[in-house]
């Protein structure tokens, strides 16, 4: 079909007329209904609001069960209470290696507490939890936030819906900018239960730290004897070998004036052979002594002579001991503390599984400009406060379909829960037994030392004896080879009795958990350890000591946990 040439301008302008007219009274409703709209909305945020604190404020419910400290065997008192050597008063076990009375092993646990590496890793695993509760509690806020822009560009088809009302528009443009937020609330108490898990493992790692403190400055102790013990072997050994190679030149010289036979000397060779092959061996055990304790020390494997020319020799044990009663060891030792967190972490871990059984709550919220560049609106007008929409109201998700993965999740949850609550009762018990080893251990060796004591002191006297009868050749070199055996065997049994003694002090007081109490009001973190991480890492303020520590129990009850932004 075909238009004149007077015809067509009239049409076109007419056609704009037409459509300037349309698009004035449709802004004209759109405002009336924009209105009215804004007030029916405004009624429902208010409605919805209310509805939300209701909901929040009724939201105490939390599915799962609260722990409950499973009963343990606990002895009224050790074995060996009635021996006198074993007290029962309190001691103090913060610095429990200064009843040795050495300043040698009071410097080397002080190194190793500011330089020991896996010391140093424990710390920073509480750093790793610590930051882990403040995920925990973002959680109680809108899960997801998201702010949001497009601008975006647009061709329509001649054929579409704008030209078959007789519109010449092909393409428009459209640009929005908002936020959108979605919050999950808590009605069953499974994201309070997941702060209470990760609050639990908390001061679990607290207390794994204050184990490895227990263990290190145990093992430093142990170290420290150790080498000190197998020194005094190895300076008794040679003591004895000086002595046999005297005893050897004795026979050479009786075997050449002809007043003894080759089979006396043959055995002096042999004696002096064998003790000179003992020393290699203490030897290496005593490196290998010292090599343990670098590693300590956070050190590499080198000569520890500059730090233990001090050594006086084996630290020296008291003859007494406080032990306290075996119920102290709930309160006192580190890892049951440590055993009965996980459990309470594990427990927790029921509620939060326990809480998909449920329909979860939620409410949703989206506030955007928008414009477009049609008839007389332009893209600036997404500016204006009229341009506004936004969407708000509940919503509910149940996932009633999964019924057996998520049951089937609750009972692996509380299988873990058993299990760790065994292994609590598990620990109590193992700790009784190590503390009546360590007791009885540290008991018996002072009664073998006393008995090694008088067995050298007469095997002495025995070596001497025989040594002036064989030389006025009132006996044979046998009876003095017996001797000279017997007393290094005493001797060196005395020595490593007597390193027994000190060592099983120390095993009672590992078995007690002693020791980590020198970290009261101390950092966990080195200063050089936290400027590290610092520098790679933006931490907040979660790397002072106050931010990081777990609270105490009166604490943990009043504080409101916020998110760390």
């Amino acid at each position: 079909m075909s238009y004149s040439s007077d015809v067509r301008p009239m049409r076109k302008v007419w056609g704009e007329v037409s459509r300037q007219e349309q698009t004035f009274s449709s802004l004209q409703k759109e405002e009336v209904r924009l209105t009215d709209l804004h007030k029916g909305l405004n009624d429902m945020m208010a409605k919805l609001l209310l509805a939300a604190l209701a909901l929040i404020s009724s939201a105490c419910v939390k599915v799962g069960p609260d722990f409950v400290r499973p009963e343990v065997a606990v002895s009224q008192n050790w074995l060996e209470a009635d021996d006198t050597r074993i007290r029962n008063d309190a001691v103090e076990y913060r610095n429990w290696w200064r009843i040795f009375n050495d300043p040698v092993l009071d410097r080397l646990i002080d190194t190793a507490y500011r330089q020991n590496l896996s010391l140093r890793a424990a710390g920073v695993r509480v750093l790793e939890a610590r930051a882990q509760l403040g995920i925990a509690g973002g959680q109680l806020y809108p899960q997801t936030q998201q702010a949001f822009g497009s601008l975006q560009y647009n061709r329509v088809s001649e054929y579409s819906t704008f030209s078959s009302f007789g519109s010449t528009l092909t393409t428009y443009a459209q640009d929005q900018i908002g936020i959108t937020a979605s919050w999950e609330i808590d009605f069953w108490g499974k994201f309070r239960r997941n702060i209470e898990s990760a609050d639990a493992l908390l001061i679990a790692t607290v207390a794994d730290y204050d184990a490895m403190l227990v263990s290190l400055t145990a093992d430093v102790a142990s170290s420290y004897i150790s080498i000190m013990t197998l020194q005094k072997r190895v300076d008794i050994a040679r003591q004895n070998l000086e002595a046999q190679q005297e005893n050897l030149k004795i026979v050479e010289a009786r075997l050449q004036g002809g007043t003894t036979t080759q089979r006396d000397l043959e055995q002096a060779i042999t004696v002096l052979s064998n003790t000179e092959a003992t020393i290699p061996v203490l030897e290496t055990q005593l490196q290998q002594a010292k090599n343990a304790l670098c590693v300590l020390l956070g050190l590499p494997p080198g000569n520890l002579t500059d730090i233990l020319k001090d050594a006086k020799g084996i630290p020296v044990a008291p003859p007494q001991i406080a032990v306290g009663i075996p119920a102290d060891l709930l309160r006192r030792r580190p890892d049951i503390r440590s055993a009965e967190y996980q459990a309470i972490a594990q427990g927790a871990q029921i509620g939060v599984a326990k809480a998909d059984l449920f329909p979860a709550f939620s409410l949703n919220g989206t506030f955007d400009f928008s414009a477009v560049n049609i008839g007389g609106a332009r893209l600036s007008d997404m500016f204006r406060w009229s341009s506004r929409e936004y969407a708000l109201g509940p919503a509910a998700q149940w996932n009633i379909f999964n019924y057996g993965r998520i049951a089937n999740n609750v009972r692996l949850q509380d299988a873990r829960f058993q299990e760790l609550l065994i292994t609590y009762q598990n620990r109590v018990l193992a700790a009784q037994q190590e503390v009546e080893n360590a007791l009885v251990g540290f008991l018996r060796a002072q009664e073998a030392a006393r008995f090694l004591v008088r067995s050298a002191t007469a095997g002495k006297d025995s070596l001497s004896l025989s040594a002036l009868q064989y030389q006025g050749g009132t006996t044979d070199f046998t009876t003095v080879l017996t001797a000279e055996q017997a007393l290094l065997s005493t001797q060196d049994n005395l020595v490593a009795t007597l390193g027994n003694v000190s060592a099983n002090l120390v095993a009672v007081y590992r078995a007690l958990g002693g020791g980590w109490q020198i970290r009261e009001g101390m950092d966990l973190i080195p200063e050089e350890v936290k400027r590290t991480m610092a520098n790679r890492t933006d931490w907040g303020d979660l790397l002072n000591q106050a931010t990081y520590m777990a609270p105490t129990y009166r604490e943990r009850g009043s504080a409101v946990r916020l998110p760390d932004w």
